[in-house]
């Protein structure tokens, strides 16, 4: 099986070169790649992993779309007129916006209602992508939470320089859930897509969502550091919240899917558990900050 990574050095695209059973495997920079003028005949698959993502708020609406929503569609279309059997696109869950329904998760199935200029061009590629698909061009998308591992930045990093610096924190009873993906399960995912060549739209993550406490507790054991956690109350919560709402929402909100079709679709059993993943993580963070 013969993969090219559009997407070079990327932290997906290095970790899943590590943790594939596939070996041959290529990656390209993204930058300045003219998808026309490549040929693509001699990969039977194509992972695309480069992308503005949520944190770049230096980047335009418009950015976001040449970027994230163009730039995949074309190197699809080449891809397909040069006969490459299978295309796998990495999305996100931003594409359902930021409010859980009802239910209290999202599934394969969900309305989305992105309220970003990330989530929308992601939203956006999909369609867009999935129409191309067909018996012998195979699409298959995957939205992914948080995503973490070995070099992992944004927001688990700065959750990671919290606690290994910070030793009282406030999320002692912050039962919000969180879903999030290690690295070396997204990599299974990816691979099982590969091997049954399955079409459509599916969701990433670990066996299960964790707590925003669970989370923490498991970054300290991690790391081999005592922590004590307390609990902020529900007008310290009230504050920010209404103060400081972004922050509020990814320190103490639910985000939450559920993916048992993808799981039964794919019948696939994850190869890591959370605290594996936490743990593997912390290993390599230990090694570059001590």
């Amino acid at each position: 099986m013969r993969i090219l990574l559009i997407g070079k050095k990327s932290f997906i695209g290095k970790n899943y070169i590590n943790f594939s059973k596939f070996k041959d495997i290529q990656d390209v920079d993204s930058k300045n790649l003219i998808p026309e003028n490549i040929d693509f005949s001699k990969f039977d698959v194509i992972i695309h992993l480069a992308a503005i993502v949520h944190q770049s708020k230096q980047f335009s609406n418009d950015e976001y779309l040449k970027v994230n929503t163009e730039f995949p569609v074309r190197v699809a279309q080449k891809a397909k007129s040069d006969g490459v059997k299978q295309f796998i696109f990495l999305s996100t869950t931003k594409v359902y916006g930021d409010n859980l329904p009802p239910k209290g998760f999202w599934d394969e199935g969900s309305e989305c209602n992105p309220t970003d200029a990330y989530g929308l061009s992601k939203l956006k590629a999909e369609g867009q992508l999935l129409a191309l698909s067909s018996p012998n061009f195979i699409v298959s998308v995957i939205r992914t939470p948080l995503v973490y591992g070995e070099g992992v930045k944004a927001n688990m990093l700065s959750l990671m320089n919290l606690v290994n610096w910070v030793p009282v924190l406030p999320f002692k009873g912050i039962d919000a859930k969180r879903s999030i993906t290690f690295i070396g399960n997204l990599t299974a995912y990816i691979d099982r897509i590969i091997e049954i060549r399955a079409m459509g739209v599916f969701l990433a993550q670990d066996k299960e969502p964790v707590s925003v406490e669970e989370l923490v507790l498991l970054i300290a054991a991690g790391l081999k550091r005592k922590i004590f956690l307390f609990n902020p109350g529900k007008l310290a919560l009230y504050l920010i919240k209404t103060v400081a709402p972004t922050i509020y929402a990814r320190l103490f909100g639910s985000s939450v899917i559920d993916n048992s079709a993808t799981l039964s679709k794919l019948a696939l059993n994850l190869p890591y558990t959370t605290k594996d993943g936490i743990e593997i993580m912390a290993t390599y963070y230990k090694s570059l900050y001590g």
